[in-house]
């Protein structure tokens, strides 16, 4: 008696393509969106935090600071505008660097997923947090009087130069998580850096009434270009003075440019810090 044995062929399975850039870029993006909705708290920097904020230098401040030729509301706004968007790269910056604590990032190195994904993803959902918190001030502006009085498409130039300039501090912030361990470094650190930094420059008083070599200083700034360049667009200042610094006279183009280099500088950066990072 013979046993005919059926032979079954090989189990082929089928291929798997990697997720594009874009793809990958997108789902980290949607998981750390996922992250606000589960722990509404995350917000708090964006909303009760700009609120407070906007109404503390209007109403506490405002009485005993003088903007000559602008009320001091509308010269106010897009000062704290310009802060929490250079403050986004803080943010960014302990964001990421609890996900290398965490071993998110680790769990990639096994997946057929480009490595910039996760820089990428960060990247724009920390933009897209920042953004809630320049609404939630716009809305809490228009309340207490502030308005944009140059026209709609200078007023979303304006919003643009905005997301612009935060957009290259976000990739500071990639740079300063990759090479810092613990969220508390990054934290101190950045904090250190980003209070000068936006509070020597004319986002809450004007430069005429600091000493020169401040003066200097801070009119060189280019937190104090893009804050120029916003009250200029809609209308919340006059013009920068004849005697103001160069990047003053021309706050616009002077924004513009130190986006593109400060993003130039520290995206390369950014990137082969998280790649050196990623391999310990």
């Amino acid at each position: 008696m013979t046993t005919v044995q059926a032979t079954r062929a090989p189990a082929t399975r089928p291929p798997i393509s990697p997720p594009s850039l874009l793809r990958a870029s997108s789902t980290i993006v949607w998981r750390n969106l996922l992250h606000i909705r589960r722990m509404p708290e995350m917000l708090l920097d964006v909303t009760v935090q700009s609120v407070m904020f906007v109404l503390l230098f209007a109403y506490v401040f405002g009485g005993a600071i003088a903007a000559p030729g602008a009320d001091y509301k509308e010269f106010l706004l897009p000062g704290i505008m310009v802060q929490t968007m250079v403050f986004s790269s803080a943010i960014v910056a302990m964001g990421l660097t609890n996900d290398l604590q965490k071993g998110f990032v680790d769990r990639f190195k096994s997946l057929p997923v480009p490595r910039p994904a996760v820089l990428v993803g960060r990247s724009i959902s920390s933009l897209i947090h920042s953004s809630i918190g320049v609404a939630v001030m716009a809305v809490t502006g228009l309340l207490i009087g502030w308005r944009v009085r140059n026209g709609v498409v200078s007023g979303v130039l304006a919003f643009l130069l905005l997301l612009l300039f935060g957009f290259a501090l976000i990739w500071l912030g990639i740079w300063v998580g990759s090479l810092m361990r613990t969220v508390e470094a990054v934290q101190g650190f950045m904090f250190t850096v980003m209070f000068p930094l936006t509070f020597v420059a004319n986002t809450f008083v004007p430069t005429e009434s600091m000493p020169a070599w401040l003066r200097a200083v801070s009119e060189w700034n280019p937190v104090s270009a893009i804050t120029q360049a916003c009250r200029e667009l809609w209308g919340n200042g006059p013009a920068a003075g004849a005697d103001a610094a160069w990047p003053l006279q021309h706050p616009i183009l002077v924004s513009i440019g130190w986006s593109v280099v400060l993003t130039a500088i520290f995206a390369p950066l950014a990137v082969s810090a998280f790649r050196r990072r990623s391999r310990d």
